[in-house]
């Protein structure tokens, strides 16, 4: 039985490198603020040495966040990182978020 395989995305290849350039830029920067602020909250440190090493491992997670966006299957896949970074960020700025609401 042969089959004929549709293409998965019909969008044109300018706008899919387009998608996932925005994603890498973007979505990475987006993950790489929040996982930043998330981890400078969270470690057991002073708040100036909390923010420092916090900010390390920044570069990582940046790269990371690039590579996945050209390295993913489809464009779609390619905001992932956005995603994540929505739940860092609220544990990042829980008291900053608390003071806006109040």
């Amino acid at each position: 039985m042969i089959t004929e395989e549709l293409p998965m995305n019909k969008a044109p290849a300018w706008l899919q490198i387009l998608s996932r350039s925005a994603a890498a830029l973007l979505g990475g920067y987006a993950l790489t603020y929040a996982a930043s602020a998330c981890l400078a909250r969270l470690l057991p440190m002073a708040p100036a040495d909390a923010v420092i090493v916090a900010t390390l491992p920044a570069f990582i997670f940046y790269t990371a966040a690039i590579l996945w966006a050209f390295a993913s299957r489809d464009a779609i896949r390619a905001w992932a990182p956005l995603a994540l970074a929505a739940p860092l960020a609220l544990i990042g700025f829980w008291p900053q978020a608390l003071e806006w609401l109040a």
